[in-house]
């Protein structure tokens, strides 16, 4: 559900991925991934 969040204010451009606690990154990236938007994705 944290990880739901996290996505949408990346891609909605409210959040920054290198602010993603580490721990919710793996979902965080499955979502966005799911939605089409792996680049957003920044390692």
């Amino acid at each position: 559900m944290l990880a739901m969040l996290f996505a949408t204010y990346i891609i909605r451009g409210l959040w920054e991925y290198q602010r993603v606690p580490n721990v919710l990154k793996e979902d965080v990236d499955a979502i966005l991934v799911a939605e089409g938007r792996e680049d957003l994705i920044k390692r």
